[in-house]
């Protein structure tokens, strides 16, 4: 039986059943009962790069399955899968736990997965290395220092967009090759201060949106409900600028203008500012060239997104046209190819 990720499971799912493996992690198993009071499980799995809900009836083989696993565990799921009026959903399916390789294997990743990631990490360094303000360069280099390794496992969302293991490394990677080039095509922007924006724009989501260590589970945090990641960006950010004005180095940051506090404030200002709009969670409006950049630059990047997760999930209505996945407002109709592009 061939062995697909999730992501691949849904993009080539039928109405006709067709058999697949999947390596995943049950990352909640929960006992249900219909409204004709039959009881079933119901298990969302995940790997590295998406998520799928699966329901195991009582009268099906699944179900004892599942009976002897727990939340948490590796397993092995082989069914003939079909795409029906719920999604994807399995066949004749069977559930077993994975062996201490194959969880390994699951927790890295595919390799596509893995070498995108690290090329967007080391874009990111490397616009960070070439910043020429001292403070921003700073800041930013400490943030990755202290928490790179806690970055590389936050998701960018819970849903919608970037919504998997190091999807916020994707995401920022990407804004701030967007911001750079911005930058090419309106030279007023402060460069230095778009692209640090960028970077702590979603800071406060390592402890929104992060993932456990050994696996695909995103806890819900105090600091993520009490809070929220605006805020707790915003308190990051004066947490890191206040070390980094004790450091050795920033004696000699003085006589610099504009003066350190100036700058500290518009980075909080980008950080706050960044949904856009109040009833969005912003506390305040973008009042600056770079604010409105920064906010126009993260909602790009969501949309081109969430319209390529789409293609690859939604199911077909007509001739290039898919039903609607939400958060996007209407039904989806495939791009017009490149000129000279056979690939339609």
């Amino acid at each position: 039986m061939e062995k697909v990720s999730i992501q691949e499971l849904k993009q080539r799912a039928q109405a006709q059943p067709q058999p697949f493996e999947i390596h995943a992690q049950l990352e909640s198993l929960a006992t249900r009962v219909s409204k004709s009071n039959k009881p079933f499980f119901e298990a969302r799995l995940a790997d590295a790069a998406d998520h799928l809900v699966v329901r195991a009836w009582e009268d099906t083989a699944l179900y004892p399955a599942f009976g002897r696993l727990n939340g948490g565990d590796f397993v092995a799921l082989r069914a003939s899968w079909t795409r029906g009026e719920y999604g994807v959903e399995p066949r004749d399916a069977s559930a077993q736990a994975l062996t201490a390789e194959e969880v390994e294997a699951v927790l890295r990743g595919p390799e596509a997965l893995r070498r995108r990631q690290a090329e967007d990490y080391a874009t990111i360094e490397a616009l960070v290395r070439g910043m020429t303000d001292p403070r921003l360069r700073g800041i930013s280099e400490l943030f990755l220092e202290r928490f790179g390794e806690r970055f590389r496992r936050t998701a960018a969302a819970r849903n919608y967009h970037h919504a998997r293991r190091g999807g916020l490394v994707e995401h920022v990677a990407q804004m701030m090759r967007s911001a750079d080039a911005i930058c090419g095509v309106y030279p007023a922007l402060n460069r230095d201060l778009l692209l640090t924006g960028v970077l702590f724009h979603d800071c406060g989501k390592l402890w929104e949106n992060v993932y456990l260590e050994r696996g695909f589970e995103m806890p819900y945090t105090e600091v993520g409900e009490l809070l929220g990641h605006i805020p707790a960006g915003m308190e990051l950010a004066n947490r890191l600028w206040r070390d980094l004005m004790e450091s050795p180095e920033a004696a000699a940051w003085q006589s610099l203008r504009p003066e350190n506090d100036l700058v500290r404030l518009h980075l909080l200002h980008l950080i706050g500012s960044h949904h856009g709009e109040y009833e969005f969670g912003s506390p305040v409006l973008p009042r600056t060239p770079e604010a409105a950049a920064l906010h126009y630059v993260d909602n790009l990047d969501a949309k081109m997104e969430m319209f390529a997760h789409g293609y690859e999930v939604a199911a077909p209505l007509g001739r290039n046209v898919f039903e609607r996945v939400r958060p996007l407002a209407a039904n989806l109709v495939r791009p017009l190819p490149k000129c000279g592009d056979s690939s339609e």
